[in-house]
């Protein structure tokens, strides 16, 4: 008797334990849901503001394509910005990745700066994006919240990624792939999946909020989706390879630029100055102003099968002497124009659908240089339709694989090896 009274006191112990963890992870659920909702209304308020003055920056540069003269002009003003801010040793991106790992802190100014900046940027036509800079910006805010409402260290760095999501959402357009990159950028391998419910709610309310301000996001579409076969999966493995290496190319040379560009230019404003000089003359010699800005209508051109050979080269160059001279900026779009003028290329001389090949080398290459191959397919998801995943899903594994450790952001840890089931816990290479 005395047995079964045990087992039962000991049963009702377990259930009222579990049932105080319940109601503890409810509370838990209902403090996040409430946080990131507001997260996403106020930081994707800003976000939104944010895409509504850059597409208006960069209708004014085409509708006036003079303006472009005033690069050298927009790249003085931009420098002489950080250094009445005091804010000249800027480490954009990689502050914000810092910061997920508890590695430093975000300074509140990082995100007026990378917003006004970034404006200037593209309204005078430096050839970068904008998600980039929304990461920051996002990033910022996100952590100016919790300092604000004196959270801990660790609920900080979630708000910190509530922020990124939510900003990348309302400007590009893609909340499915917002929420996860924001999560899966910092550490290559692990992803903090305490941030999910956060970041999901973060990006899906900035998303809605943008709509309902009116914020346009790009529309791509495909000419054509072939069905998968096995000479189409052999040449979008080639494709995928060929991807990895292009990737590679883009970080060598971003990374490269900037030690060359400060050895010939040690005064930053001649650097910035003489950079925007480049990127006229290059304009002047094309007749054309295809590779300043973002190249949204070059990537359009690219998925619908034209293309020049050298576009994604042109484009590697223009951006990294844009974003290593000082113009601010992001190079995730950036990546989009080079993989899809690169596999429209390919497609071209391979004879198999340069559409799809556009496509799939966006996500790839930008699986590439961001080492984030869920958010990868998710983007090409969103962007593309869910009908025939298979073809994506080949270019972003064989891209992510064969990158190796390259990345855009040196503060990127790559946790686990692409290769074997193995712990490394490194920094990605320059």
């Amino acid at each position: 008797m005395k047995d079964v009274k045990r087992i039962w006191m000991h049963g009702k112990v377990r259930v009222l334990r579990c049932l105080i963890h319940s109601i503890s992870h409810l509370r838990l659920f209902v403090r996040w849901l409430i946080l990131s909702l507001v997260a996403g209304l106020a930081i994707g308020g800003i976000g939104s503001l944010f895409a509504l003055c850059m597409t208006e920056a960069v209708a004014l540069r085409m509708e006036h394509p003079w303006i472009m003269y005033l690069l050298p002009l927009g790249g003085i003003l931009i420098v002489l910005l950080y250094k009445l801010f005091r804010y000249q040793n800027d480490r954009g991106t990689n502050m914000v990745i810092a910061s997920i790992h508890a590695e430093g802190e975000i300074p509140w100014k990082m995100a007026p700066m990378i917003f006004i900046s970034t404006v200037i940027t593209h309204l005078v036509g430096g050839s970068a994006g904008r998600e980039g800079a929304a990461l920051q910006m996002g990033g910022s805010l996100g952590a100016v919240m919790g300092r604000k409402l004196k959270m801990c260290d660790t609920d900080r760095r979630v708000l910190v990624m509530c922020g990124m999501s939510a900003v990348f959402s309302a400007g590009f357009g893609t909340p499915l792939a917002a929420a996860i990159f924001a999560m899966e950028i910092g550490s290559v391998g692990v992803m903090y999946y305490a941030a999910l419910v956060p970041c999901a709610v973060s990006s899906l309310t900035a998303w809605q909020l943008a709509v309902f301000l009116g914020v346009e996001h790009d529309d791509f579409a495909l000419q054509e989706l072939p069905e998968l076969s096995a000479s189409g999966a052999l040449w979008v493995i080639l494709l995928g390879v060929l991807c990895a290496g292009i990737s590679v190319l883009f970080c060598m040379t971003l990374h490269k630029m900037n030690t060359i560009l400060k050895s010939i230019l040690k005064n930053p404003y001649a650097r910035i100055a003489a950079a925007g000089c480049i990127l006229i003359l290059i304009s002047v010699l094309l007749g054309n102003q295809d590779f300043l800005g973002a190249g949204i209508p070059m990537i359009e051109r690219a998925l619908h099968g034209e293309v020049v050979w050298y576009a994604f080269l042109l484009k590697i160059l223009c951006t990294a002497i844009t974003i290593e001279a000082g113009y601010k900026g992001g190079e995730i779009v950036p990546s989009f124009f080079i993989g899809a003028t690169f596999g429209c290329l390919f497609g071209q001389i391979a004879g198999f659908s340069p559409s799809l090949c556009a496509a799939v080398g966006m996500v790839s290459i930008f699986c590439g240089v961001t080492n984030c191959p869920i958010s990868s397919l998710l983007i090409g998801f969103e962007l593309f339709g869910f009908q025939d995943p298979s073809y994506f899903l080949i270019g972003v594994a064989v891209s992510y694989m064969l990158s190796g450790y390259y990345g855009l952001y040196r503060d990127q840890r790559i946790v686990y090896s692409k290769y074997e089931p193995r712990y490394i816990n490194r920094h990605t290479r320059s």
